[in-house]
């Protein structure tokens, strides 16, 4: 699936844009631009602006007319965007050898409005101030005789021109109504340069919303700055249908199991409830990109048909869609004491889209039919929409809502935002420190969802922030059957790392990886993932390069400091690892005798046996040891006890049960043979 951006190129026109996007660039070329001019491109949001427009670009390109781009979400306040506006296009002009000495008299006359961005250049702002011309007056005076002297010196250069120069300005509708009608003083100040054509593209009641002050309408004022305004064309009905359904074939081509599609009831659905709520080709890529993560995580348990319907509802509707769980029985439930009151909040909620919702009730919900006066079904269909897995029952609709709306929705919108964040390494590990410490297992798992649309500039940033959130995830209490957090963090970094291409990139990755991982285990963890280790290697790299690795981790266990190894999170395993993976040639293993390190290494070695009696919810937890683990570290137990006794003679705080279990140890205790450490 594409992401919500606008097309850049004429292969990837859906609509049939690029025509009128070569007639619009040839009537551009054909203006009269000597006293420069304004034209509007017109249309709602996600209606294809910016699409039009960068189609538009390659044509104007190709008469060799020079094509400058101007962001004014990037700039706050008239005085920034006025000067920014000016070095942005002197910039973007030096750039280019036969425009290099204009751009450097766009820059100079810029630099005459330092001070000056405050100045209201239009309509009723003008009054707001002259109560300040007198204080003023000297000021403006100096600085109009180099403004006038430049402007005559900028026009006169511009004048000499064969070819227009042409500015974009683009999603002005997206700004806030201030910065909106900053961008207009802007354009009013600079529209009659000669040889220049501005593009602007907005949604024409937007922008006049935002013009509108004390009685003077805002379409008064932009017909004062437009010459020509164009209306973007409509997307023909047949071809936003058509592109509806090429989007959701995609998003769903390559899940496994996105469970059965009734063709025959698909039309009735999509004519009455999915295409009466998309738009426009934005509409069709949220609803797209909304439905691949749903249809994929339900794994094929409920009817895609009843799928399809309800990621619209969610996507378009969000109201509506938050109040199904309250109207589950009112939908479900075959018997004449079904709530109707719950259909009827439901079409309440709705709004202006009343009889969408209807449709919506008739389509997927036959027990709720009778609310709307339709037909009566008994609880014998209940077996049949069991067996179809329809949302009808209430068994499936409750586990679509439970996975979507309740625990499972929450971490896939809370995956959603990180998933944004994946390219900028502190954004997306301050983003997952924020969240709360129950739900970031969830959260990193739902990431799996994007794993078709991993690049390499997620790879670095986002294993990193992985395998740095290890230890917050372990801190959590697990439920008898959770799955570990290192699996669940092994998963996503492997789908990461897998998306390179090829050994070397994989190693590259890796060597930059690893200086940014804090712990010794979260480093092995990797270096064993992308190695040769039975059971968990994946040999995605080079089998030379995974020893190199290994061997490099070693020397940085035996080069640690006692301070950095106390705070290690899972020392046992470290030590272990070094200490059975060490080579000929290489220096032994010294554990430091530090109370600070026996704390670390007892601490990672507790673990607890898990178990849970038949017919009881409660589960019980056993503290245990790895014992065995502990002597095979330390060489013996003699060993072993005089490191304990000498963590117990410093007085640790904050130990909670660790010294009274490693005592019970030392006196001989060990679990029984159906314990598991």
């Amino acid at each position: 699936m594409r992401a919500d951006n606008p097309i850049t190129r004429a292969e990837d026109d859906a609509l049939g844009r690029s025509k009128p996007a070569r007639s619009f660039a040839e009537q551009v070329l054909a203006l009269d631009a000597t006293g420069g001019i304004v034209v509007g491109v017109l249309g709602p949001w996600g209606s294809g602006k910016t699409s039009l427009i960068n189609l538009a670009q390659g044509h104007l390109k190709e008469s060799g007319v020079a094509v400058l781009e101007f962001n004014p979400w990037m700039f706050s306040g008239t005085d920034q965007l006025v000067q920014a506006f000016f070095i942005e296009l002197s910039a973007q002009l030096k750039l280019r050898k036969d425009f290099a000495e204009i751009g450097k008299l766009i820059e100079d006359y810029g630099e005459t409005f330092s001070g000056l961005g405050w100045l209201p250049l239009i309509g009723p702002w003008i009054e707001r101030w002259r109560i300040l011309a007198k204080v003023f007056a000297r000021l403006l005076q100096t600085k109009k005789k180099g403004i006038r002297a430049s402007l005559i010196t900028v026009r006169e250069a511009l004048a000499k021109l064969d070819k227009p120069v042409v500015v974009i300005v683009d999603d002005i509708d997206r700004l806030s109504t201030a910065e909106i009608r900053d961008v207009f003083k802007l354009v009013r100040l600079t529209a009659n340069f000669p040889n220049v054509i501005y593009l602007l593209a907005f949604d024409r009641s937007r922008v006049e919303q935002a013009l509108s002050e004390q009685g003077v309408p805002g379409r008064d004022y932009l017909e004062k700055i437009l010459q020509i305004g164009i209306d973007l064309p409509t997307v023909p009905e047949h071809i936003l249908s058509s592109q509806i359904c090429q989007a959701i074939d995609s998003a769903i081509a390559k899940v496994e199991n996105p469970g059965y599609f009734d063709q025959d009831r698909w039309s009735d659905v999509f004519a009455e409830i999915v295409r009466p709520l998309i738009r426009n080709m934005r509409d069709v890529r949220r609803y797209a990109a909304g439905i691949h993560g749903t249809v994929r995580d339900l794994g094929g348990q409920i009817a895609l048909v009843d799928v399809l319907a309800l990621e619209a509802v969610r996507v378009f509707l969000p109201d509506v869609f938050t109040s199904i769980h309250s109207a589950i029985d009112g939908l479900t439930n075959t018997s004449k004491y079904s709530p109707k009151e719950q259909i009827e909040f439901l079409i309440k909620v709705s709004g202006k889209r009343d009889e969408l919702v209807r449709n919506l009730v008739r389509q997927l919900f036959p027990a709720g039919e009778r609310h709307l006066g339709g037909s009566n079904f008994g609880p014998e269909w209940k077996k049949q929409w069991l067996r179809e897995r329809r949302v009808a029952h209430e068994d499936v609709l409750r586990l679509y809502l439970e996975r979507i709306v309740g625990e499972g929705l929450q971490a896939f919108s809370y995956a959603e935002t990180a998933w944004a964040k994946m390219a900028d390494q502190t954004a997306l590990a301050n983003y997952l420190h924020s969240l709360p410490i129950e739900v970031l297992q969830d959260v990193v798992s739902s990431l799996e969802a994007y794993e078709e649309h991993f690049a390499p500039e997620h790879v670095v940033p986002a294993t990193v922030v992985l395998l740095n959130l290890q230890s917050r995830i372990l801190e959590r209490q697990r439920g008898f059957f959770d799955v570990h957090p290192r699996t669940t963090v092994r998963r996503v970094v492997y789908r990461l790392l897998s998306s390179l291409k090829g050994h070397q990139a994989v190693e590259m990755a890796v060597r930059d990886i690893l200086p940014q991982v804090k712990s010794l285990s979260s480093k092995i963890d990797l270096i064993a993932h992308v190695g040769y280790r039975n059971d968990v290697g994946h040999k995605l790299v080079s089998e030379a390069m995974a020893k190199s690795f290994e061997k490099e981790w070693r020397a940085d266990v035996r080069a640690a400091s006692e301070e950095f190894l106390a705070h290690e999170p899972d020392l046992l395993i470290t030590f272990l690892i070094t200490k059975r993976d060490t080579e000929p040639g290489e220096a032994a293993l010294i554990i430091p005798n530090s109370p600070g390190v026996t704390r670390a290494v007892l601490s990672s070695a507790r673990t607890e046996t898990r178990s849970q009696s038949y017919g009881s919810r409660a589960v019980s937890r056993t503290p245990c040891l790895s014992w065995e683990s502990l002597i095979d570290v330390y060489g013996d137990e003699s060993t072993l006890r005089d490191r304990i006794q000498a963590l117990k003679v410093s007085q640790p705080e904050n130990m909670g049960d660790l010294i009274s279990l490693a005592d019970k140890y030392l006196t001989g205790y060990r679990p029984n043979a159906f314990d598991d450490e």
